[in-house]
């Protein structure tokens, strides 16, 4: 091969290999629409308390970097953020007790992105939360 076709033919290859390292699987690509999506949402209706970096307000809103308690409580996070909070939580060794309004207009799909987006976001990465997953979540409410 003359040294300008191993050129071309090198340049194509990295292209290829390129363009098969971007593909992203269907779950991933749905994870990454949920994380999106659930952006949007806490930005609208969480962000005021929580705070822009999950960081919480004062001793009012607790912050959402706390990797353990969310792992601990993945289970009643839909009904915290569907019915609201009205029991004291412990996080980084601080107890909040402020009553948290729930958001019952949302609905299971979009509570499942936010919860995607801050389990995935603020320092945590606990991978994907379904629609479905939340709806028997939203069951065992107490």
């Amino acid at each position: 091969m003359t040294k300008q076709k191993t050129i071309v033919y090198t340049i194509f290859c990295v292209a290829v290999i390129a363009v098969i390292n971007a593909c992203q699987s269907a779950d991933e690509i749905e994870m990454a629409r949920y994380f999106s999506n659930g952006k949007d949402i806490y930005k609208a209706k969480c962000q005021n308390c929580h705070g822009e970096k999950g960081e919480g307000l004062g001793e009012l809103a607790p912050p959402l970097t706390d990797t353990v308690f969310l792992k601990e409580h993945k289970e009643k996070l839909a009904c915290y953020i569907k019915n609201g909070a009205n029991e004291p939580m412990t996080i980084h060794g601080k107890v909040y007790d402020e009553k948290m309004p729930g958001f019952n207009e949302l609905h299971d799909i979009d509570i499942a992105q936010v919860i995607v987006y801050i389990t995935n976001n603020f320092g945590n990465k606990q991978g994907m939360y379904s629609h479905e997953q939340v709806n028997k979540d939203l069951q065992n409410c107490k």
